[in-house]
């Protein structure tokens, strides 16, 4: 199937349980409007306004940060953050897990660019330990960390391991940064508030498209003057848009009612984990959900997962998840479930017969 066809079969079902419901473009813009004309928003200018700056300083109250810094990617934003974390320390060296966000999906922006040197620590398949990093023979510049870890299934460390980890930064002058594109979906796992969680690193980076679902955008949050450098950096590189109020505005519209609903998504995907275990096709990752995600893996090859999919939305009216993967054995597959609003306000029996109907073609396989 094209992009195209694919996107009008899922778009087709009656039922869908991947992610948030995706609202149109008019949809999306009477909403901004309405919104914006409720709060009697201004445009800005290259960043400069009282609806970007309010929105900053809100975001970084919530993380107990003092400043913060609305971005147009966090493609842009981490590479800069860690670039100058090492140009500060006049060492190149960053520690990254090796299911860092940088060195999967940003095309390997920092050696291309010549903005840092990474080194892999830890192991592929478990979040990092305190052991990883005390052990670390070489001084670093800097450390990123992924809170929750995507790659893995939205697996977090130990809050005493983290706890650990910030403490042997401060320690040893090391930048401590957060890759916290899904932080928002941490909290309700760990216990913690966000300030907490956020405590102890020197930068962190949040995404407004994820799970928050806006437009795009994301926030670097951190001490001003780091900020300022990287602002310099972020338009250096082509960041600095004439007008951030569209992502500003379809992030914050929905900001306070998404933070709100991050329980309640932890909770169902509690409930998902659940129903999963009847199933003997489906293993998870991990083996309890540590946040409003789930791994799922089955015996099959990605193909012929997606032409499950496709036959069941076919039949059905039911999509059951966005892409597969190949995992790490043969024969084998894996798909990303993210719990938003569509499989929150599923119900159970609902649910249940979805599952059902992918173990029955599963098993004919």
């Amino acid at each position: 199937m094209t992009d195209a066809e694919l996107s009008k079969l899922k778009n087709s079902c009656h039922t869908n349980l991947a992610g948030h419901k995706l609202l149109s473009p008019a949809e999306t813009f009477s909403r901004m409007a309405d919104w914006c004309q409720q709060h009697q928003i201004e445009h800005d200018v290259y960043g400069e306004g009282a609806s970007v700056q309010m929105f900053e300083q809100k975001v970084a109250q919530l993380l107990g940060m003092e400043a913060g810094l609305f971005c147009v990617t966090g493609t842009m934003t981490q590479a800069t953050v860690l670039r100058l974390a090492c140009l500060e320390r006049k060492n190149p060296l960053v520690g990254l897990h090796a299911t860092s966000h940088i060195l999967i999906h940003e095309r390997s922006n920092f050696q291309t660019l010549q903005h840092f040197q990474s080194l892999t620590l830890g192991q592929a398949h478990r979040p990092w330990t305190y052991n990883d990093i005390k052990t670390q023979a070489e001084p670093l510049a800097a450390l990123q960390i992924e809170l929750p870890m995507r790659e893995i299934g939205g697996q977090l460390p130990a809050w005493d391991e983290l706890e650990a980890i910030k403490t042997h930064c401060h320690e040893h002058d090391i930048h401590l940064h957060m890759d916290g594109a899904r932080l928002w979906e941490a909290a309700a796992y760990y216990g913690k508030s966000w300030q907490e969680i956020a405590l102890g690193f020197d930068t962190v980076y949040v995404s407004f498209y994820k799970g928050m679902a806006g437009l795009g955008g994301a926030m670097l949050l951190g001490k001003p003057d780091f900020l300022a450098k990287a602002k310099v950096w972020i338009h250096r590189l082509g960041g600095n848009i004439f007008r951030r109020t569209p992502y500003v505005v379809s992030a914050a519209m929905q900001f306070d009612e998404r933070l709100a609903a991050m329980p309640a998504y932890f909770a169902r995907t509690q409930q998902l984990f659940e129903h999963l275990q009847v199933y003997p096709q489906f293993r998870t990752n991990p083996s309890q959900p540590q946040a409003n995600m789930l791994h799922v893996h089955l015996p099959v090859a990605p193909e012929k997962a997606i032409a499950i999919r496709n036959h069941i939305a076919q039949a059905h009216g039911i999509w059951l998840f966005n892409n597969a993967v190949s995992a790490a054995l043969p024969n084998s597959s894996m798909f990303e479930w993210y719990v938003g609003d569509q499989l929150l306000n599923l119900d159970d029996q609902s649910l249940r017969r979805a599952l059902n109907l992918f173990a029955a073609e599963m098993r004919s396989e």
